[in-house]
Formats: structure tokens, C-alpha cells, sequence
């Protein structure tokens, strides 16, 4: 009997250069910039490598020290970057103003023509950077940087589909980068989506899909949303989900869902203060569950909690990537919060 491969997971994906004013200065008072690297899906494998998990990342950097500096910190988390590809051209850059109080945080994308904005399906090996993986993911952030990356994000999980991986995708809705040219959101998110055997997505999400609304609140908004999602998208067999509710920047209530098509997992509402860094949150999210779902398919109790520890942990670090391990996921959900010595 063959056994089962272990599981190899794939991410592609804009790796990214933050740059953000320290003390929680506005970024036009500014006069030095914190750097940290970021990128949806880099995050998401970060994450994942510090629990453990085998993750590579599938990616283009320019040949120059911004490049192999983001390179660097990729494999100093455990990401295997021999798929990260180098070419002329820049990199690609955000400048986050963080909240604070009642003032909400503030993105300014500067990523226009980067290297990875420039590529197309052409540029990869699919077979190769593909080979031995088991899962790939992705998210919404590739196809909303323009119609290339919108043809390159929908070749990916096409290339995946075909070689028998299993298909992640993360909604990650961007506005303002689907605002910046002639883009069709819904219908590039819907082939995705369509794509997909397991989507992280809320109520918004799911109405931007549909093009429809969801009019009641709380869990009947999410249980309607679910079911049509699942509804529309026959390949989608789970949906993971978070619902948070903002106080004010750095207090914030969290609470985690996940869903098959016969079964739910719902984690009670917990309440997240002394804010740090919330850039990330999501991703180290659906990092949490990834690996819950890993450990166990049929546990999405287990992956509801996991997912909900590590988003809750990475309020609590600055930059855009979970860095911890099973241990600090089993010591939030026991509610260790004492001084570990």
C-alpha cells in the first residue's frame, strides 16, 4: 500500500518591502522608516515553516540587495526559496501608517512594475517549481496587481489543479489595487475561487463573488454566505473565516469559523488588546488553520483553535509574519500567560 507524501506546501506569490514609521508617527512627519518583508502568501508560509512544515516559496526578486535581503529572511524562517526566481527590475514596495487609538492604520502601495507585477505564466517552470508539492497556495493580492498577474494567478492554480495539488486560496480583497486599472474583480475571483478545494473568506468576500448581500448578522450571516458559497463553488469542500470586531486600534474581539459542507467549528469571541502590529493577522490566521487541518482533517474544532491562537499571538508581533511554534499555540489555548520560565 503507498503511503500518503507528506505534506509540501507551495506558495506563490509578491514578496514585498514594508516601510513604516516608527513610534506610530504619520508617515508625512516621518523622517526614518522601520523595513520589514512582507507578501500575503510569504507570510502564510513563514508561518507555517516555524510550525514545522515543509513550505517553499514560488516567487521573482530583483537582482539586487532588496532582493536578497527579502531572500534571506525567507530562508532564515525555513521557507525553502530555491523557486525564487531573479530578474531585472524593482522591488515592490508598502508603507504602512500603524493605527493608533481611534486612528485606523494606512497602506500606500509603491509596487507598480516590480519584478513579480512583470511576470507571466511563461517565466515559470511549472513541472519544477511545482514538483513534490502537495498543496499550493495563493490569494486574491497576485491577480489584483494587474491583468498579467491576473492571467499568471489563474495559470498557477490551473497548473496545480492539473498536477493533482490540492488548491488554497485566500480572498485577500485589495481595493485599491483593483481600482488602479480596467479589472473585473468578481469574474477573475470567481474563476479562482472556482479553482479551489479550500478558500479563507468572510460574508464580504463571498458577496463580492456572488454579487449579492447577506442582510442578516452574526452567525445566520455567515451560515447563508457559507452555503452559498458552497453552493456556487461545487470544488470548495472547506471555508475558514474569522469575524473581528474593532474597539479601537489596538482593542479588538476575534472569534474563528470553520466550515465543511456538513459541518461547522466555531470558537467563542475573545478580546485582543495592547495591540502591537495587526498587519498579518489573517495570514498567520490561515496559517493556524492549515496546520490544524494538517494535523487532522476531520478536527475542525482543532483547526477552528489553532487558527484563532495564532492570529491572536501575531497581534502581539511587530512585521507581517507569525513566527511561532506548537508550543506557543498549545500555551495561549491553555491559557498560560504568565511569564514562562
Amino acid at each position: 500500500m503507498a503511503s500518503t507524501p507528506a505534506p509540501n506546501l507551495a506558495f506563490f506569490g509578491e514578496l514585498l518591502v514594508r516601510l513604516s514609521p516608527p513610534d506610530k508617527m504619520l508617515l508625512r512627519s516621518a523622517r526614518s522608516l522601520d523595513l520589514a518583508v512582507g507578501g500575503a502568501e510569504a507570510n502564510v508560509a513563514i508561518g507555517l515553516a516555524s510550525l514545522g512544515r515543509a513550505t517553499r516559496m514560488i516567487s521573482r526578486l530583483p537582482a539586487n540587495p532588496l532582493g536578497q535581503m527579502a531572500r534571506s529572511v525567507l530562508m532564515g524562517a525555513g521557507v525553502d526559496c530555491a523557486h525564487v526566481a531573479e530578474g531585472e527590475g524593482r522591488m515592490g514596495l508598502y508603507f504602512l501608517t500603524p493605527g493608533a487609538g481611534l486612528r485606523a492604520s494606512e497602506v500606500v502601495y509603491d509596487r507598480a512594475g516590480s519584478v513579480f507585477a512583470r511576470a507571466s505564466a511563461d517565466d515559470f517552470d511549472w513541472d519544477a517549481v511545482l514538483g513534490g508539492a502537495t498543496h499550493l497556495f495563493l490569494s486574491g493580492i497576485t491577480p489584483a496587481l494587474g491583468p498579467v498577474s491576473s492571467a499568471l494567478a489563474i495559470a498557477a492554480a490551473k497548473a496545480a489543479r492539473a498536477r493533482g495539488l490540492s488548491v488554497i486560496f485566500d480572498g485577500n480583497y485589495r481595493g485599491l489595487l483593483w481600482a488602479a486599472w480596467d479589472s473585473d474583480p468578481r469574474a477573475t475571483l470567481s474563476e479562482l475561487v472556482g479553482l479551489a478545494d479550500i478558500m479563507f473568506g468572510n460574508h464580504r468576500d463571498i458577496a463580492l463573488l456572488l454579487g449579492t448581500s447577506f442582510d442578516n448578522d452574526g452567525e445566520e450571516r455567515r451560515r447563508a454566505a457559507s452555503a452559498a458559497l458552497f453552493a456556487a463553488f461545487p470544488n470548495v469542500q472547506v471555508l475558514a473565516s474569522t469575524a473581528r470586531h474593532v474597539a479601537a486600534a489596538d482593542q479588538h474581539l476575534l472569534s474563528a469559523r470553520v466550515e465543511t459542507r456538513h459541518r461547522v467549528a466555531q470558537t467563542d469571541e475573545i478580546a485582543v488588546s495592547g495591540i502591537v502590529d495587526r498587519i498579518g493577522a489573517g495570514d498567520a490566521f490561515a496559517a493556524g488553520v492549515l496546520h490544524g487541518l494538517l494535523r487532522s482533517a476531520d478536527d475542525l474544532d482543532g483547526a477552528a483553535k489553532s487558527g484563532l491562537a495564532l492570529t491572536a499571538l501575531k497581534h502581539s508581533l511587530p512585521g507581517d509574519a507569525s513566527l511561532f511554534a506548537q508550543g506557543d499555540i498549545d500555551a495561549f489555548l491553555s491559557g498560560e500567560f504568565d511569564v514562562r520560565r
